[in-house]
């Protein structure tokens, strides 16, 4: 195709088009995933005056469909 943004037959004829499925079908067309994810994070001060105790968890979900 040239510069101009006019189309001509031979650029038509080079198209190619594709039907969609019917729409029954797409609404039928169920794709679940399973995603767990767990973070799990302890901090224990025990027997001890005026003391501090932090406790993080960082988590990270990748899920791929195919």
């Amino acid at each position: 195709m040239t510069a101009s943004t006019a189309l001509t037959p031979v650029d038509l004829d080079a198209e190619v088009v594709e039907l969609l499925p019917m729409k029954e079908t797409l609404y039928f067309n169920i794709n679940v995933s399973p995603v767990i994810a767990v973070n799990l994070s302890m901090a224990v001060n025990a027997a001890s005056i005026g003391s501090i105790a932090n406790s993080a968890a960082l988590q990270d979900i990748l899920v791929l469909q195919e």
